[in-house]
């Protein structure tokens, strides 16, 4: 058993559950307690028993200095991992974690992103050969960089890995771990460690001073400390160094008497000592300036006393309340002076940086250069939060410029805090002149405000920055790419064009490749969306120009319009296969959030290609990594899939309310287009059911939006145009859907789409039927299916075969034929509603139906009209016919309405001796 551990029966219970349970699944269990507790007590014997089980550990004891450089402890869980092992990572990984162990980079910027994913990959690898243990000292103690990629990690672990962590808890400090989650929320548990009994208080003491203490003083000793080990051994320690004189008082009083009684020479080395964060035996000399004999005489007289170890040519101090009580006791002047000197010493940007700052109190031009420069080195190693603290260093020590204002808010844009960028940007320009900087801060705010779907605010503060300032050359491209993508999200297509036709002109003339290639793809993209279809030429120019290692939004990359384009043109199948490298790319890199968008169109795709199963493992994922997010955008993208796969799948009521909570997150965003595919969605929902005057309702903003006659009619800007068609024409306002079924007809033949062309005769083949001319609309049906043989998308097929038995209802076998083929495709997929609408037709088919001549009365009659009152006439009721049709009783009595009108009748007794009389 781990010394100090026999009187601990509760923590090592705890601990040899832990370690079962992260033997087989990701685990955790956080030690917490207050200084000097005996919380490292546990950790270590925590870290002998995983050992002595086989786990790998990993670990690091975090420092509360004032000068820790980005990741260091990040570079101590990995210290014992051979390079070997991340050497085939993807290539922005490798470089991440290459980056960990040298701080000057002279190359491109490295994402923390793609550090988070470079350590994740790293631990699935070790798991590969056994169970892991990432073990933390003093978790709360983190830098904000190590505390993202852990916490990403943490979020995502997929194997037998554990984390064991000790946290100091302190009155009113809240909870320093909320960041760290587990895919199961339940599988993160913690301890508190308890003080010790006098008995065991006794044992601990005892060994730790090797001599054995009074009763009577342990008994004091034990009231004094309330059973803290580390309090009852320095009390102990006074009470042996004052010859049986008990000194009272506090933890932090006794750490301020113990420090300094030392000798004032002993006190200057470990002042140097408590500076570092890693304090070596060779650093400390050069920064005390003393000689190598006389420094191993202190350190060893420091040791003598318990303040330090010495390990090798590392010191380490016996306890943190050590290291922090001889830094607060050193004077104000004491401790700059000793920063100064390590600043002279110290190699690294970072560190030399910090140095500096914390020895002055204003802002020297070598200090704010140093901080600067040592920002610039955190940000291209991707510790954007790093970056932002040595710049908040170098403004609170006089250099407060509108430069460093902006660039404090890049760097908290990129570690995170948008919310904090956007702050920091609205302050400053509103304090900044006319001018290219100025901007500059434009387009970072615009940026802000457009990842966050604020377009209206996007477009106004890029406008205003092309219109009043004078961005250069890049900065004006960069701005009208962005301005063209905001202006279409926010309705003005002809626009949006207009601004990335200005940006190709201008990235052509300065001779940019990666401006000219996001010019391009913004004007290629627009093209297409606002119907004038796809320049081919523009597209080959862009993915040739593309720069694929600077980071781009994912929707401005050329390469992510291509795959687009190509499921938007019916080539569903290449599409999937270029996402899926995109998807690919962003796991490398760790963009979850850029991730989340190209899984949104992963599964339209493959709604779109009849592959639910794909899709709903997608989502599912998507689903997940909206919840690691947490961010409303990411959220509604989920909420939307969800709900289109609902509506495929039919599962009733959960289906509505799927797309009632994407709806509603649409309308929160602000994101018009999204918006407009959750009513889609809606509007399907309603038409599956057979509810067409909801579903008319649900598509109306949508109808008034594009108007009669849209000229854009490619599926993604024009899905919801076949279920309005249906609903319109089954309601009798065939004049209204007619406009829109030649919209799909005219700019499919101009651009020869499959989809427009497909959808389009079905589309013209209801209108037909509802004029009474089914001849034409059977042929139109069959026009249709043609132009399904050229695109994959099984379920707009089957919906066509739906519509053909429909209206060859006289001819019996035709009708059966396609209508059982159209019942095995819906069956297949999972369509349920679309299943029983197909299964209801082919029973009616089956049955014989009705007569020629019954058909040649009923003409006037759309197939939907002409089944109600077929099953009304036969007596059934309004619910048994919703019921045999999975269709609304509303709907069953509206439709009848109109049967009555058509046929000039006014009642249901009419309509029975309509068809006998027609059935003779």
């Amino acid at each position: 058993m781990t010394a100090g551990m026999a009187s601990r029966p509760t923590e090592e219970q705890a601990l040899s559950e832990f370690l079962d349970s992260a033997a087989g699944a990701p685990s955790a269990l956080l030690v917490d307690g207050e200084a000097g507790i005996g919380k490292t007590t546990v950790w270590l014997a925590g870290l002998k028993r995983a050992r002595d089980r086989g786990f790998r550990v990993l670990s690091a004891r975090v420092a509360n200095a004032h000068s820790v450089p980005a990741y260091a402890p990040l570079a101590d869980l990995l210290e014992g991992v051979p390079a070997s092992t991340w050497a085939e990572l993807p290539g922005p990984q490798r470089t991440a974690l290459d980056r960990l162990f040298r701080e000057r980079v002279a190359d491109a910027v490295t994402d923390q992103r793609a550090v988070a994913a470079a350590f994740l990959s790293v631990v699935d690898r070790l798991t590969d050969h056994g169970p892991v243990l990432l073990a933390i000292d003093d978790l709360q103690w983190l830098d904000p960089s190590t505390v993202h990629v852990i916490g990403f990690a943490a979020r995502r672990l997929n194997g037998p890995v554990g984390v064991l962590a000790t946290v100091r808890t302190e009155p009113d400090s809240g909870d320093a771990t909320s960041w760290l989650q587990l895919p199961r929320p339940d599988a993160i548990h913690r301890i508190a460690v308890r003080p010790l009994s006098s008995r065991a208080l006794h044992v601990v003491v005892s060994d730790e001073l090797d001599r054995p203490i009074p009763r009577a003083a342990m008994a004091r000793i034990h009231q004094v400390s309330a059973g803290n080990p580390f309090y009852a051994i320095e009390l102990a320690r006074a009470l042996v160094d004052s010859a049986g004189e008990l000194l009272p008082g506090t933890l932090a009083e006794m750490v301020r008497a113990r420090i300094g009684s030392l000798d004032p020479a002993v006190h200057d080395v470990l002042l140097a000592a408590a500076c570092i964060a890693t304090p070596t035996v060779e650093l400390v000399g050069e920064a005390a300036a003393i000689d190598p004999d006389r420094l191993i005489e202190l350190l060893e007289a420091a040791e003598r006393h318990g303040i330090i170890f010495i390990e090798g040519n590392r010191i380490r101090f016996a306890h943190p309340l050590l290291s922090s009580g001889v830094y607060t006791d050193a004077s104000p002047t004491q401790r700059r002076l000793m920063h100064r000197r390590l600043a002279g010493v110290v190699d690294e940007l970072e560190l030399r940086a910090r140095h500096l700052a914390l020895a002055s109190s204003s802002g020297d031009p070598e200090t704010l250069e140093a901080l600067d420069d040592a920002a610039t080195s955190a940000h291209a190693r991707g510790a954007p939060a790093a970056a932002a603290e040595l710049l908040e260093l170098a403004i609170a020590l006089g250099g407060d410029t509108p430069e460093r204002r902006v660039r404090l808010a890049g760097h908290c844009f990129d570690g995170g805090d948008p919310g904090r960028a956007r702050a920091l940007l609205e302050r400053a320009i509103a304090r900044m002149q006319p001018g290219p900087l100025r901007a500059e801060a434009l387009n970072s705010l615009a940026i802000v405000r457009f990842i966050d779907d604020g377009y209206l605010d996007a477009s106004e503060l890029l406008q205003r920055g092309l219109t009043e300032d004078e961005p250069d050359h890049a900065l004006r491209i960069r701005m009208l790419t962005t301005l063209a993508h905001v202006l279409f999200n926010t309705g003005e297509p002809d626009a949006a064009w207009l601004r990335a036709e200005e940006a190709v002109a201008h990235a052509e003339k300065l001779g940019a490749p990666g401006l000219l290639s996001l010019a391009l793809g913004a004007r290629v993209m627009l093209s297409f969306l606002r119907g004038d279809g796809m320049d081919e030429q523009g597209l080959l120019r862009a993915l040739e120009l593309e720069d694929h290692e600077s980071f781009t939004p994912t929707v401005l990359k050329p390469s992510v319009v291509h795959a687009l384009i190509l499921a938007w043109t019916g080539d569903l199948d290449k599409s999937h296969q270029r996402l899926r490298a995109v998807q690919h790319r962003c796991i490398e890199k760790g963009e979850e959030g850029e991730l989340i968008f190209i899984d949104f169109q992963v599964v339209l795709n493959r709604i779109w290609r009849g592959d639910f199963a794909e899709a709903a493992r997608v989502t599912d994922g998507a689903t997940e990594r909206a919840r690691q997010l947490d961010a409303d955008f990411p959220a509604m993208l989920s909420l939307v899939i969800r709900a289109w796969l609902a509506v495929y799948g039919g599962h009733g009521e959960d289906a509505r309310t799927a797309v009632a909570d994407a709806i509603d997150a649409s309308k929160r965003s602000g994101t018009g287009w999204h918006e407009d595919w959750s009513l889609t969605a809606l509007g399907f929902l309603e038409t599956s059911l057979g509810n067409y005057e909801a579903a008319v309702n649900a598509l109306e903003p949508l109808l008034s939006k594009h108007g009669p006659s849209p000229n854009p009619t490619e599926i993604f800007a024009a899905s919801f145009a076949p279920d309005a068609v249906e609903a319109l024409t089954e309601l009798g306002r065939v004049d209204e859907a007619e406009p829109l079924v030649d919209a799909l007809e005219r700019n499919g033949r101009r651009l020869d789409r499959a989809w427009m062309l497909a959808v389009g005769a079905r589309c013209r083949a209801m209108v037909l039927a509802a004029r009474g001319d089914v001849e034409a609309a059977v042929q139109s049906a069959h026009r249709a299916l043609t132009e399904h043989d050229r695109l994959p998308m099984p379920f707009e097929r089957a919906r066509t075969q739906l519509l053909l038995g429909q209206l060859t209802r006289q001819e019996w076998s035709e009708s059966t034929s396609v209508l059982r083929d159209a019942l095995a495709v819906f069956e297949e997929l999972g369509a349920v509603l679309w299943a029983n609408r197909a299964r209801a037709e082919l029973a009616g088919a089956d049955a014989g139906g009705r007569t020629n001549a019954q058909a040649r009365t009923l003409q006037g009659l759309t197939p939907a009209e002409q089944r109600v009152a077929e099953l009304a006439a036969s007596g059934m009721t309004n619910r048994d016919v919703a019921a045999k049709l999975v269709i609304s009783s509303k709907t069953v009595e509206a439709t009848l309405a109109r049967v009555y009108r058509k046929l000039g009748i006014r009642s249901r007794a009419e309509l029975g001796q309509r068809m006998r009389q027609t059935a003779t």
